[in-house]
Protein backbone atom coordinates (compact mmCIF):
# COMPACT_ATOMS: atom_id res chain seq x y z
CA UNK A 1 0.00 0.00 0.00
CA UNK A 2 2.62 2.83 0.82
CA UNK A 3 4.26 1.36 -1.56
CA UNK A 4 1.37 2.18 -4.36
CA UNK A 5 1.54 5.37 -2.86
CA UNK A 6 4.78 6.27 -3.21
CA UNK A 7 4.69 6.02 -7.06
CA UNK A 8 1.08 7.53 -7.40
CA UNK A 9 2.77 10.98 -5.17
CA UNK A 10 6.30 10.36 -7.77
CA UNK A 11 3.98 10.42 -11.04
CA UNK A 12 2.30 13.14 -9.68
CA UNK A 13 4.86 15.20 -8.62
CA UNK A 14 7.76 14.15 -10.01
CA UNK A 15 7.84 16.43 -13.11
CA UNK A 16 7.23 19.05 -11.39
CA UNK A 17 10.05 18.69 -9.14
CA UNK A 18 12.42 17.90 -11.85
CA UNK A 19 11.71 21.29 -13.49
CA UNK A 20 11.85 22.94 -10.02
CA UNK A 21 15.71 21.10 -10.08
CA UNK A 22 16.37 22.19 -12.92
CA UNK A 23 15.07 25.96 -13.01
CA UNK A 24 16.77 26.35 -9.53
CA UNK A 25 20.03 24.07 -9.30
CA UNK A 26 22.32 27.11 -9.50
CA UNK A 27 20.38 28.49 -5.74
CA UNK A 28 19.91 24.84 -4.24
CA UNK A 29 23.47 23.85 -5.18
CA UNK A 30 24.90 27.23 -3.21
CA UNK A 31 22.43 26.45 -0.41
CA UNK A 32 23.78 23.06 0.42
CA UNK A 33 27.39 24.04 0.41
CA UNK A 34 26.58 27.22 2.94
CA UNK A 35 24.62 24.34 5.22
CA UNK A 36 27.57 21.93 4.83
CA UNK A 37 30.10 24.71 5.74
CA UNK A 38 28.12 26.08 8.48
CA UNK A 39 28.01 22.32 9.93
CA UNK A 40 31.35 21.84 9.57
CA UNK A 41 31.87 25.22 11.35
CA UNK A 42 30.02 24.34 14.36
CA UNK A 43 31.09 20.65 14.11
CA UNK A 44 31.69 18.43 17.54
CA UNK A 45 31.74 22.15 19.05
CA UNK A 46 35.37 22.97 17.73
CA UNK A 47 33.52 26.66 16.70
CA UNK A 48 35.00 28.03 20.28
CA UNK A 49 38.43 26.85 19.44
CA UNK A 50 40.63 29.78 17.53
CA UNK A 51 42.26 29.03 14.37
CA UNK A 52 42.80 30.44 10.23
CA UNK A 53 39.36 31.54 9.33
CA UNK A 54 39.13 29.18 6.55
CA UNK A 55 40.35 26.02 8.68
CA UNK A 56 36.88 26.06 10.49
CA UNK A 57 35.22 25.58 7.39
CA UNK A 58 36.85 22.97 5.11
CA UNK A 59 40.46 20.74 5.26
CA UNK A 60 41.36 22.25 1.85
CA UNK A 61 43.08 24.91 4.60
CA UNK A 62 45.12 21.53 5.88
CA UNK A 63 45.87 20.62 2.51
CA UNK A 64 47.41 23.67 0.67
CA UNK A 65 49.12 24.36 4.03
CA UNK A 66 51.36 21.30 3.98
CA UNK A 67 51.51 21.24 0.23
CA UNK A 68 53.19 24.39 0.37
CA UNK A 69 55.91 22.31 2.27
CA UNK A 70 56.78 24.23 5.73
CA UNK A 71 53.72 23.71 8.21
CA UNK A 72 55.47 23.03 10.80
CA UNK A 73 56.38 27.01 10.28
CA UNK A 74 52.66 27.72 10.43
CA UNK A 75 51.79 25.57 13.40
CA UNK A 76 54.45 27.21 14.90
CA UNK A 77 53.32 30.82 14.56
CA UNK A 78 49.30 29.79 15.24
CA UNK A 79 50.08 28.81 18.25
CA UNK A 80 52.24 31.53 19.42
CA UNK A 81 49.54 33.60 18.29
CA UNK A 82 46.32 31.97 19.78
CA UNK A 83 47.63 29.33 22.41
CA UNK A 84 47.84 25.76 23.33
CA UNK A 85 44.75 24.43 21.65
CA UNK A 86 44.20 25.37 17.85
CA UNK A 87 41.84 24.13 15.44
CA UNK A 88 43.51 23.27 11.83
CA UNK A 89 40.39 21.67 10.57
CA UNK A 90 36.38 21.60 10.73
CA UNK A 91 37.48 18.28 13.12
CA UNK A 92 41.06 18.74 13.89
CA UNK A 93 43.04 20.18 16.94
CA UNK A 94 46.26 20.92 17.56
CA UNK A 95 47.86 20.64 21.23
CA UNK A 96 51.01 22.59 22.44
CA UNK A 97 50.01 21.61 26.12
CA UNK A 98 52.52 19.11 27.58
CA UNK A 99 49.60 17.71 29.59
CA UNK A 100 47.94 16.57 26.85
CA UNK A 101 50.48 14.33 25.30
CA UNK A 102 50.38 11.58 28.51
CA UNK A 103 46.44 11.69 26.99
CA UNK A 104 46.71 11.69 23.61
CA UNK A 105 49.51 9.51 23.57
CA UNK A 106 48.99 7.34 26.70
CA UNK A 107 49.09 3.72 27.08
CA UNK A 108 45.37 1.92 27.06
CA UNK A 109 43.54 5.26 26.37
CA UNK A 110 41.58 4.47 23.36
CA UNK A 111 42.76 6.65 20.93
CA UNK A 112 43.36 5.29 17.04
CA UNK A 113 45.89 6.60 14.83
CA UNK A 114 44.63 8.48 11.71
CA UNK A 115 46.93 7.56 8.97
CA UNK A 116 46.88 6.90 4.46
CA UNK A 117 48.82 5.11 2.95
CA UNK A 118 49.82 4.94 -0.45
CA UNK A 119 48.28 2.66 -3.44
CA UNK A 120 46.64 -0.35 -1.81
CA UNK A 121 45.76 -1.17 1.88
CA UNK A 122 48.44 -2.74 3.84
CA UNK A 123 48.49 -2.98 7.54
CA UNK A 124 51.96 -2.45 9.02
CA UNK A 125 53.13 -1.72 12.80
CA UNK A 126 53.28 1.96 10.56
CA UNK A 127 50.44 2.04 8.79
CA UNK A 128 47.29 0.11 10.67
CA UNK A 129 45.09 1.67 12.81
CA UNK A 130 43.37 -0.91 14.43
CA UNK A 131 45.08 -0.84 17.99
CA UNK A 132 44.36 -4.34 19.08
CA UNK A 133 46.30 -5.87 15.65
CA UNK A 134 49.40 -2.93 16.41
CA UNK A 135 49.48 -4.53 19.81
CA UNK A 136 49.33 -8.08 18.84
CA UNK A 137 52.35 -7.29 15.73
CA UNK A 138 54.44 -5.29 18.30
CA UNK A 139 54.58 -7.83 20.74
CA UNK A 140 55.82 -10.79 18.01
CA UNK A 141 58.67 -8.68 17.16
CA UNK A 142 59.76 -6.35 20.16
CA UNK A 143 62.39 -8.57 21.20
CA UNK A 144 64.15 -7.70 17.98
CA UNK A 145 64.71 -3.97 18.81
CA UNK A 146 64.90 -4.14 22.43
CA UNK A 147 67.83 -1.93 23.74
CA UNK A 148 69.55 -5.43 24.92
CA UNK A 149 70.02 -6.74 20.97
CA UNK A 150 71.91 -3.37 19.93
CA UNK A 151 74.40 -6.11 20.63
CA UNK A 152 73.54 -8.04 17.88
CA UNK A 153 73.37 -5.60 15.68
CA UNK A 154 76.68 -3.50 16.08
CA UNK A 155 78.46 -5.41 14.03
CA UNK A 156 76.03 -4.44 10.74
CA UNK A 157 76.64 -1.43 11.79
CA UNK A 158 80.45 -1.43 11.87
CA UNK A 159 80.92 -3.50 8.59
CA UNK A 160 78.78 -0.57 6.95
CA UNK A 161 80.54 2.67 8.60
CA UNK A 162 84.07 0.92 7.76
CA UNK A 163 83.09 0.84 4.13
CA UNK A 164 81.38 4.24 4.60
CA UNK A 165 84.64 6.08 6.40
CA UNK A 166 86.89 4.09 3.16
CA UNK A 167 83.63 5.84 0.53
CA UNK A 168 84.12 8.60 1.79
CA UNK A 169 87.41 9.19 2.03
CA UNK A 170 88.19 8.06 -1.46
CA UNK A 171 85.36 9.95 -3.43
CA UNK A 172 86.09 13.58 -0.81
CA UNK A 173 89.30 13.62 0.04
CA UNK A 174 92.17 15.76 -1.88
CA UNK A 175 88.64 16.02 -4.36
CA UNK A 176 87.33 19.32 -5.46
CA UNK A 177 83.69 17.88 -5.76
CA UNK A 178 81.96 18.82 -2.48
CA UNK A 179 79.53 16.15 -0.78
CA UNK A 180 75.93 16.87 -0.93
CA UNK A 181 76.21 15.17 3.37
CA UNK A 182 72.23 14.60 3.69
CA UNK A 183 72.29 12.56 0.72
CA UNK A 184 75.70 11.22 1.51
CA UNK A 185 74.04 10.18 5.29
CA UNK A 186 70.98 8.76 3.84
CA UNK A 187 73.03 6.74 1.36
CA UNK A 188 74.72 5.48 4.79
CA UNK A 189 71.29 4.94 6.64
CA UNK A 190 70.23 3.32 4.35
CA UNK A 191 72.86 0.40 3.86
CA UNK A 192 73.12 -0.21 7.77
CA UNK A 193 69.24 -0.69 7.76
CA UNK A 194 69.68 -3.59 5.01
CA UNK A 195 72.41 -4.92 6.63
CA UNK A 196 70.57 -4.86 9.61
CA UNK A 197 67.44 -6.19 8.28
CA UNK A 198 68.88 -9.12 5.59
CA UNK A 199 72.76 -9.10 6.26
CA UNK A 200 72.60 -7.72 3.01
CA UNK A 201 73.49 -3.80 1.85
CA UNK A 202 71.55 -2.19 -0.97
CA UNK A 203 74.82 -1.15 -2.63
CA UNK A 204 74.43 2.81 -2.21
CA UNK A 205 77.94 3.70 -0.57
CA UNK A 206 79.40 0.96 -2.84
CA UNK A 207 77.63 2.80 -6.19
CA UNK A 208 77.59 6.19 -4.87
CA UNK A 209 74.13 6.64 -6.40
CA UNK A 210 70.46 6.16 -6.21
CA UNK A 211 69.97 2.36 -6.33
CA UNK A 212 66.95 1.26 -8.10
CA UNK A 213 65.72 4.88 -7.60
CA UNK A 214 65.14 3.83 -4.01
CA UNK A 215 65.23 7.72 -2.26
CA UNK A 216 63.72 9.22 -5.29
CA UNK A 217 60.67 6.96 -4.96
CA UNK A 218 60.72 7.65 -1.21
CA UNK A 219 60.62 11.36 -1.89
CA UNK A 220 58.15 11.21 -4.50
CA UNK A 221 56.25 8.92 -1.72
CA UNK A 222 56.51 11.17 1.09
CA UNK A 223 55.63 14.71 -1.30
CA UNK A 224 52.30 12.80 -1.45
CA UNK A 225 51.37 11.22 1.79
CA UNK A 226 52.03 14.93 3.39
CA UNK A 227 48.82 16.66 1.96
CA UNK A 228 47.10 13.63 0.21
CA UNK A 229 47.04 12.90 4.16
CA UNK A 230 45.01 15.68 5.20
CA UNK A 231 41.90 14.68 3.11
CA UNK A 232 42.67 11.20 2.81
CA UNK A 233 39.35 10.42 0.96
CA UNK A 234 41.61 11.99 -2.42
CA UNK A 235 43.82 8.56 -2.19
CA UNK A 236 40.94 6.62 -2.77
CA UNK A 237 40.43 8.70 -5.94
CA UNK A 238 44.07 8.81 -7.12
CA UNK A 239 46.18 5.57 -5.91
CA UNK A 240 43.20 3.63 -4.06
CA UNK A 241 40.71 3.89 -7.11
CA UNK A 242 39.24 0.26 -8.17
CA UNK A 243 40.69 0.85 -12.23
CA UNK A 244 44.17 1.43 -10.75
CA UNK A 245 44.02 -1.30 -8.34
CA UNK A 246 42.84 -3.52 -10.69
CA UNK A 247 45.48 -2.37 -13.42
CA UNK A 248 48.09 -3.00 -10.90
CA UNK A 249 46.46 -6.50 -10.36
CA UNK A 250 46.34 -7.21 -13.57
CA UNK A 251 50.19 -6.34 -13.88
CA UNK A 252 49.59 -3.26 -16.22
CA UNK A 253 51.09 -0.90 -14.03
CA UNK A 254 54.09 -1.72 -11.98
CA UNK A 255 53.03 -0.32 -8.44
CA UNK A 256 55.71 -2.14 -6.32
CA UNK A 257 57.75 0.04 -4.62
CA UNK A 258 61.54 -0.75 -5.65
CA UNK A 259 62.66 -1.18 -1.26
CA UNK A 260 60.19 -4.25 -1.49
CA UNK A 261 61.58 -6.02 -4.77
CA UNK A 262 64.26 -6.13 -2.78
CA UNK A 263 62.86 -7.66 0.65
CA UNK A 264 61.18 -9.84 -1.86
CA UNK A 265 64.84 -11.18 -3.59
CA UNK A 266 66.37 -11.30 -0.01
CA UNK A 267 63.62 -13.26 1.20
CA UNK A 268 63.18 -15.72 -1.81
CA UNK A 269 67.14 -16.27 -0.89
CA UNK A 270 67.01 -16.88 2.46
CA UNK A 271 63.76 -19.19 2.85
CA UNK A 272 65.44 -22.46 1.38
CA UNK A 273 68.39 -21.97 3.28
CA UNK A 274 66.45 -21.72 7.02
CA UNK A 275 64.11 -24.33 5.93
CA UNK A 276 67.22 -26.39 5.17
CA UNK A 277 68.72 -25.66 8.36
CA UNK A 278 65.63 -26.37 10.10
CA UNK A 279 65.36 -29.69 8.67
CA UNK A 280 68.56 -30.44 9.40
CA UNK A 281 68.00 -29.90 13.21
CA UNK A 282 65.14 -32.29 13.32
CA UNK A 283 67.42 -35.08 11.63
CA UNK A 284 69.93 -34.27 14.37
CA UNK A 285 72.61 -33.20 12.05
CA UNK A 286 74.85 -30.45 12.63
CA UNK A 287 74.34 -27.16 10.79
CA UNK A 288 76.19 -25.53 8.33
CA UNK A 289 78.96 -23.48 9.83
CA UNK A 290 78.03 -20.77 7.94
CA UNK A 291 74.80 -20.71 9.42
CA UNK A 292 76.35 -21.08 13.15
CA UNK A 293 78.36 -18.32 12.76
CA UNK A 294 75.72 -15.77 11.32
CA UNK A 295 74.70 -13.13 13.47
CA UNK A 296 70.78 -13.23 13.45
CA UNK A 297 69.25 -10.23 11.33
CA UNK A 298 66.18 -8.75 11.64
CA UNK A 299 64.65 -11.22 8.74
CA UNK A 300 65.87 -14.25 10.23
CA UNK A 301 63.88 -12.58 13.76
CA UNK A 302 60.79 -12.28 11.97
CA UNK A 303 60.81 -15.60 10.31
CA UNK A 304 61.29 -16.83 13.81
CA UNK A 305 58.23 -15.00 15.44
CA UNK A 306 56.63 -16.39 12.11
CA UNK A 307 57.54 -19.94 13.09
CA UNK A 308 56.15 -18.64 16.85
CA UNK A 309 52.78 -17.79 15.96
CA UNK A 310 52.32 -18.58 12.21
CA UNK A 311 48.09 -17.87 12.90
CA UNK A 312 48.85 -14.30 12.97
CA UNK A 313 52.93 -13.70 11.80
CA UNK A 314 51.95 -14.64 8.50
CA UNK A 315 54.40 -14.70 5.48
CA UNK A 316 52.66 -11.89 4.51
CA UNK A 317 53.42 -9.84 7.65
CA UNK A 318 57.01 -11.00 7.75
CA UNK A 319 57.64 -9.27 4.36
CA UNK A 320 55.47 -6.14 5.36
CA UNK A 321 57.83 -5.91 8.37
CA UNK A 322 61.11 -6.28 6.27
CA UNK A 323 60.01 -3.69 3.59
CA UNK A 324 58.88 -1.14 6.50
CA UNK A 325 62.24 -1.26 8.47
CA UNK A 326 63.76 0.84 5.15
CA UNK A 327 60.41 3.50 4.73
CA UNK A 328 60.89 4.75 8.41
CA UNK A 329 64.94 3.24 9.03
CA UNK A 330 66.19 5.30 6.28
CA UNK A 331 65.01 8.68 6.38
CA UNK A 332 64.78 9.71 10.03
CA UNK A 333 67.81 8.45 10.73
CA UNK A 334 69.26 10.50 8.00
CA UNK A 335 67.56 13.29 8.67
CA UNK A 336 68.62 13.32 12.50
CA UNK A 337 72.56 12.80 11.83
CA UNK A 338 72.01 15.42 8.77
CA UNK A 339 70.99 17.82 12.00
CA UNK A 340 73.63 16.73 14.34
CA UNK A 341 76.50 17.72 11.60
CA UNK A 342 74.89 21.01 10.39
CA UNK A 343 74.39 22.68 13.80
CA UNK A 344 77.51 21.98 15.05
CA UNK A 345 78.89 23.27 11.82
CA UNK A 346 76.91 26.45 12.46
CA UNK A 347 77.71 26.50 16.00
CA UNK A 348 81.89 26.37 16.28
CA UNK A 349 81.26 26.48 20.28
CA UNK A 350 79.58 23.38 20.35
CA UNK A 351 81.91 21.76 17.88
CA UNK A 352 85.33 22.78 19.67
CA UNK A 353 83.67 21.61 23.20
CA UNK A 354 82.52 18.22 21.57
CA UNK A 355 85.96 17.32 19.55
CA UNK A 356 87.47 18.01 23.38
CA UNK A 357 85.76 15.60 24.69
CA UNK A 358 86.41 13.17 22.27
CA UNK A 359 89.77 14.00 21.72
CA UNK A 360 90.61 13.69 25.57
CA UNK A 361 88.51 9.98 25.65
CA UNK A 362 90.95 9.18 22.84
CA UNK A 363 93.95 10.29 25.03
CA UNK A 364 92.50 8.64 27.97
CA UNK A 365 92.37 5.66 25.85
CA UNK A 366 88.87 5.24 26.32
CA UNK A 367 88.35 3.93 22.44
CA UNK A 368 89.34 0.59 21.13
CA UNK A 369 89.62 1.53 17.56
CA UNK A 370 93.03 3.44 17.24
CA UNK A 371 93.15 2.70 13.41
CA UNK A 372 89.86 3.64 11.67
CA UNK A 373 88.85 5.34 14.56
CA UNK A 374 85.32 3.46 15.32
CA UNK A 375 83.74 4.79 18.77
CA UNK A 376 81.57 1.52 19.96
CA UNK A 377 77.57 2.23 21.27
CA UNK A 378 79.35 1.56 25.03
CA UNK A 379 82.20 3.82 24.64
CA UNK A 380 79.74 6.83 23.11
CA UNK A 381 77.79 6.64 26.62
CA UNK A 382 80.49 7.74 28.25
CA UNK A 383 80.42 11.43 26.36
CA UNK A 384 78.17 13.23 27.61
CA UNK A 385 78.91 16.15 25.48
CA UNK A 386 78.10 14.32 23.10
CA UNK A 387 74.51 13.09 24.33
CA UNK A 388 73.32 16.66 24.46
CA UNK A 389 74.56 17.31 20.77
CA UNK A 390 72.60 14.87 19.63
CA UNK A 391 69.51 15.78 22.21
CA UNK A 392 69.60 19.19 21.10
CA UNK A 393 69.48 18.19 17.45
CA UNK A 394 66.52 16.43 18.23
CA UNK A 395 64.69 18.80 19.20
CA UNK A 396 65.40 22.11 17.48
CA UNK A 397 65.07 19.68 14.37
CA UNK A 398 62.67 16.35 15.06
CA UNK A 399 62.15 14.46 11.78
CA UNK A 400 58.19 14.70 11.89
CA UNK A 401 57.18 17.51 10.53
CA UNK A 402 53.51 17.30 11.50
CA UNK A 403 51.35 16.79 14.04
CA UNK A 404 50.87 12.77 15.09
CA UNK A 405 46.92 12.39 14.96
CA UNK A 406 45.02 10.59 16.92
CA UNK A 407 41.51 9.85 16.73
CA UNK A 408 39.40 10.79 20.08
CA UNK A 409 37.49 7.16 21.23
CA UNK A 410 33.58 7.77 20.59
CA UNK A 411 32.79 8.45 24.29
CA UNK A 412 34.90 11.68 24.51
CA UNK A 413 37.42 12.67 26.67
CA UNK A 414 39.02 15.63 28.17
CA UNK A 415 42.57 16.68 27.04
CA UNK A 416 44.18 19.19 28.95
CA UNK A 417 41.31 20.71 30.97
CA UNK A 418 39.46 20.70 27.64
CA UNK A 419 36.36 18.49 26.88
CA UNK A 420 36.64 16.41 23.24
CA UNK A 421 33.91 14.52 21.96
CA UNK A 422 34.67 11.22 19.92
CA UNK A 423 35.95 11.48 16.90
CA UNK A 424 37.54 14.45 17.00
CA UNK A 425 41.48 14.48 15.27
CA UNK A 426 43.86 15.67 17.76
CA UNK A 427 47.41 15.92 17.86
CA UNK A 428 50.32 17.21 18.99
CA UNK A 429 53.72 18.13 16.62
CA UNK A 430 57.19 17.97 17.91
CA UNK A 431 58.31 20.90 16.18
CA UNK A 432 55.82 23.57 18.50
CA UNK A 433 56.31 21.05 22.01
CA UNK A 434 60.55 21.48 21.39
CA UNK A 435 60.04 25.14 21.18
CA UNK A 436 57.95 25.40 24.76
CA UNK A 437 60.03 27.86 26.91
CA UNK A 438 58.33 26.71 30.07
CA UNK A 439 60.05 22.86 29.02
CA UNK A 440 63.29 23.83 27.50
CA UNK A 441 63.66 27.28 28.91
CA UNK A 442 65.25 30.26 26.90
CA UNK A 443 66.69 30.49 23.99
CA UNK A 444 64.36 27.93 22.24
CA UNK A 445 64.92 28.87 18.62
CA UNK A 446 69.14 28.75 19.23
CA UNK A 447 71.10 25.25 18.49
CA UNK A 448 72.62 25.29 22.65
CA UNK A 449 73.36 21.77 23.81
CA UNK A 450 74.02 23.17 27.50
CA UNK A 451 70.63 23.03 27.66
CA UNK A 452 70.82 19.41 28.65
CA UNK A 453 73.57 19.82 30.96
CA UNK A 454 72.73 19.65 34.95
CA UNK A 455 73.71 22.38 37.24
CA UNK A 456 73.94 20.36 40.08
CA UNK A 457 71.95 17.19 41.68
CA UNK A 458 68.72 19.41 42.41
CA UNK A 459 68.73 20.16 38.77
CA UNK A 460 68.26 16.57 37.18
CA UNK A 461 64.61 16.86 37.75
CA UNK A 462 64.69 19.85 34.76
CA UNK A 463 66.73 17.76 32.29
CA UNK A 464 64.44 14.35 33.33
CA UNK A 465 61.36 16.58 32.44
CA UNK A 466 62.58 17.76 29.46
CA UNK A 467 63.30 14.28 28.20
CA UNK A 468 60.01 13.31 28.51
CA UNK A 469 58.87 15.47 26.28
CA UNK A 470 60.50 14.44 23.05
CA UNK A 471 58.80 13.59 20.23
CA UNK A 472 61.06 12.83 17.73
CA UNK A 473 60.62 9.23 17.98
CA UNK A 474 56.86 9.53 18.76
CA UNK A 475 55.32 8.51 21.92
CA UNK A 476 53.84 5.89 23.95
CA UNK A 477 52.48 2.32 22.48
CA UNK A 478 53.16 3.84 18.85
CA UNK A 479 56.61 5.23 19.58
CA UNK A 480 58.84 4.55 16.72
CA UNK A 481 60.14 0.29 17.22
CA UNK A 482 63.40 1.11 15.28
CA UNK A 483 64.17 4.01 17.61
CA UNK A 484 67.30 2.06 19.46
CA UNK A 485 68.69 0.81 15.99
CA UNK A 486 68.78 5.18 15.26
CA UNK A 487 70.25 5.82 18.29
CA UNK A 488 72.62 3.34 17.69
CA UNK A 489 73.84 4.03 14.27
CA UNK A 490 73.63 7.87 14.95
CA UNK A 491 75.79 7.86 18.29
CA UNK A 492 78.31 5.75 16.79
CA UNK A 493 78.55 7.58 13.30
CA UNK A 494 78.83 11.03 15.07
CA UNK A 495 82.03 10.68 16.76
CA UNK A 496 83.51 8.56 14.51
CA UNK A 497 83.07 10.72 12.01
CA UNK A 498 84.81 13.84 13.75
CA UNK A 499 87.50 11.53 14.69
CA UNK A 500 88.25 10.68 11.46
CA UNK A 501 87.49 14.11 9.79
CA UNK A 502 87.62 18.03 9.89
CA UNK A 503 84.05 18.85 8.25
CA UNK A 504 83.37 21.94 6.61
CA UNK A 505 80.71 23.93 4.75
CA UNK A 506 82.10 24.16 1.37
CA UNK A 507 79.89 27.50 1.32
CA UNK A 508 79.51 29.01 4.85
CA UNK A 509 77.13 31.27 3.45
CA UNK A 510 74.41 28.91 1.98
CA UNK A 511 72.05 27.79 4.74
CA UNK A 512 70.00 24.61 3.93
CA UNK A 513 66.51 24.09 2.25
CA UNK A 514 64.50 22.35 4.17
CA UNK A 515 61.20 20.57 2.92
CA UNK A 516 58.43 19.31 5.07
CA UNK A 517 56.78 16.12 3.52
CA UNK A 518 56.01 14.64 6.62
CA UNK A 519 59.18 13.54 7.76
CA UNK A 520 61.22 17.52 7.74
CA UNK A 521 63.93 16.62 5.09
CA UNK A 522 67.13 18.82 4.47
CA UNK A 523 68.46 19.76 0.89
CA UNK A 524 71.43 21.50 0.11
CA UNK A 525 73.89 20.43 2.88
CA UNK A 526 77.24 20.85 0.83
CA UNK A 527 80.14 20.29 2.66
CA UNK A 528 84.09 19.46 2.11
CA UNK A 529 86.26 16.79 3.94
CA UNK A 530 90.09 17.25 5.58
CA UNK A 531 91.63 13.82 6.58
CA UNK A 532 92.31 13.88 10.41
CA UNK A 533 95.31 11.97 12.24
CA UNK A 534 93.54 9.74 14.79
CA UNK A 535 94.44 10.94 18.68
CA UNK A 536 96.12 8.57 20.24
CA UNK A 537 96.09 7.62 24.06
CA UNK A 538 98.93 9.20 25.99
CA UNK A 539 102.69 8.20 26.62
CA UNK A 540 101.49 7.38 30.08
CA UNK A 541 98.91 5.55 29.67
CA UNK A 542 100.30 3.24 27.18
CA UNK A 543 103.30 2.44 29.60
CA UNK A 544 100.54 1.46 32.34
CA UNK A 545 98.66 -0.65 29.83
CA UNK A 546 101.96 -2.29 28.76
CA UNK A 547 102.79 -2.85 32.57
CA UNK A 548 99.18 -4.83 33.08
Amino acid sequence: MITDQVIQLSRQYGPAAAEFLRQYWPGILAFCLVAWHVRNYFYNGLNKYPGPFLAHFTDWWRFFNVYGRRPELTHIALHKKYGPVVRLGPNSLSFADPDALKTIYGLNKGFIKQAVVKGKPMPSLFSTTDNDFHMQFRRCVNGAFAMSALVQYEPFVDNTTRLFLEQTKKLYIDNPQACDFTRWLQFYAFDVIGEITYSKRHGFIEKNEDVDGIVAYLTKLFLYVAPIGQIPLLDKLFLKNPIYLKLSDWGLIDATFPVAKFARARMSERLPELEREKEAKKQGKSILPTSETRTPDLLSKFIAAHEARPEFMTHNLVQTMAVSMAFAGSETTAISLSAVFYFLLRNPAAMARLRKEIDDAARAGLFSDYETGLVTWHEAQQLPYLDMCIKEAFRLHPAPGLPMERIVPKDGIEIAGHWIKGGTIVGCSAWVLHRDEKIFGERVDEYWPERWEPKGPEDEGRVKVMNGMMLQFGMGSRTCIGKNISLLEIYKLVPTMLRRFEITFDDPNREWEIVNAWFVKQHNFITQFELRPLVLPDEGFLTSEKKH
